[in-house]
């Protein structure tokens, strides 16, 4: 661990807290938004966590995580397509409030709620599973194929994670009009995953034959 890796992480956690908050609470025009407070709490209170046992006992890890900057033309358009799709979705939400829309009853934001923190221990699995995981698409020296544990149900587990999570993310904020936007993810996910697997079967060896053994992407009988 580092001083530099940990300001560097403090810092994109405390602007990710501020970037959600303005999105969320500046289009409701208050801050007496449970639904907000709520996401606001599942997302980054494990974040938090997360990010401390990853500092302790993989920096290399952490550091991986904090790279978001793609250097591939396709995928940096994925990338934007994303943060579009959140800054919509979460406006969205907001402006429910402002002007007094439909919210969803609290029983269904806390099922999301637990929908989104089931997601959130997937995601650690597949981070604990897979260490040469970062966000963006490249293939790190020494990068063997993993294929055990979630590994062994879809080649893609970690976007399977993401996927339950920013689906969650509209029902913990009660919000049917965000829903349609944050269901343009699986199309953006999936345009990303055809060409990441056209890289890892270029440059990862044994990725092709792993295709072979797990059939499916993303989720189980379906992609």
């Amino acid at each position: 661990m580092t001083l530099k890796l940990f300001f560097g992480a403090m810092a994109k956690y405390l602007l990710g807290i501020l970037l959600l908050g303005v999105l969320i609470f500046l289009p409701a025009g208050t801050l007496s938004y449970f639904n907000g407070w709520l996401l606001m709490g599942i997302l980054f209170v494990p974040m938090l966590f997360a990010g401390i046992v990853m500092m302790i006992k993989n920096p290399a890890l952490l550091k991986s995580r904090l790279d978001a900057k793609e250097k591939q033309r396709e995928q940096d358009l994925v990338i934007k397509l994303s943060g579009l799709m959140f800054i919509l979705g979460f406006i969205i939400s907001g402006l429910g409030v402002r002007f007094d829309w439909f919210v969803l009853p609290i029983g269904f934001s806390i099922g999301g709620a637990a929908a989104f923190l089931a997601a959130y221990v997937l995601y650690a699995e597949v981070l604990r599973e897979n260490t040469y995981l970062s966000r963006t698409i490249k293939v790190e020296k020494d990068q063997r194929v993993v294929d055990t544990g979630l590994y062994a149900i879809v080649r893609h587990p970690m976007y399977s994670a993401t996927l339950l999570l920013f689906l969650s993310m509209p029902i913990v904020l009660g919000s049917v009009y965000s829903l349609p936007i944050f269901l343009a993810y699986p199309f953006i996910i999936a345009k990303r995953i055809r060409h990441e697997e056209e890289l890892l079967e270029k440059e990862l060896r044994g990725y092709s034959e792993y295709k072979k053994k797990v059939k499916y992407r993303l989720i189980p009988f379906i992609w």
